[in-house]
């Protein structure tokens, strides 16, 4: 699906010889983070809410450019690129520009995070594992390798960790029972993390048995 159906063009960007106190009442009235500038028909960049409510109302754009940021996505960015960019600046608008930096519009987090949710990761059914391992000691290969092994298939996978130099992998692997990819996980030295109820549910029925079979010996 092309992301460039999803470009927006209903928030007019401003302007270096905008008031502040301008922005302040856009701000009051919608529910985004930034606002983008352009001068000249040249992308600046984007004002923050939090930095527009900081100024005197009295005040122009021009004189706060110092606290612009210069975030902005092509419209030849791929959907993963672009949440990237979303998470790493903290806004729930992006601007588009094309290859000749022209402003084309901006997308909103919702939209493009509604893309993700219609992947197979989250539509297809299956069970959600999560497991760790030192970082220098696996691969995405291996994970593949294990998994499909299993007769399983692997719908998606994301590093969602690091800490102490240990890497967790959340993984959403296409069958339902998944007893037998947990044990070869295990084999190979991964800690499951979390997992697919059906891990938990062997596990009680394990505990369960033992219980009955103690309380059949009295």
């Amino acid at each position: 699906m092309s992301l460039n159906q999803f470009i927006i063009n209903d928030l007019t960007p401003t302007s270096p010889d905008t008031l502040i106190g301008e922005l302040q009442d856009v701000f009051k009235r919608l529910t985004y983070s930034h606002i983008p500038v352009l001068k000249e028909g040249v992308y600046l960049g984007c004002l923050s809410e939090t930095d527009v409510f900081c100024f005197e109302s009295s005040e122009k754009v021009a004189d706060v450019f110092y606290t612009i940021e210069g975030f902005y996505v092509r419209d030849s960015s791929i959907w993963l690129t672009v949440l990237e960019v979303f998470a790493e600046n903290d806004s729930n608008i992006m601007p588009v520009l094309d290859a000749d930096n022209n402003y084309l519009g901006y997308y909103q987090l919702n939209d493009i995070i509604s893309m993700f949710n219609h992947t197979p990761f989250f539509s297809e059914p299956g069970g959600i594992i999560v497991i760790g391992k030192k970082y220098n000691d696996f691969s995405f290969s291996e994970l593949s390798q294990i998994i499909e092994s299993n007769n399983a298939k692997m719908l998606g996978a994301f590093i969602s960790k690091v800490e102490n130099d240990v890497t967790q992998i959340t993984i959403k692997i296409g069958k339902s029972g998944l007893s037998s990819i947990f044990e070869a996980f295990r084999r190979y030295g991964y800690a499951i993390v979390s997992g697919h109820e059906d891990d938990g549910f062997l596990k009680t029925l394990k505990e369960r048995s033992a219980y009955l079979d103690t309380y059949l010996k009295l």
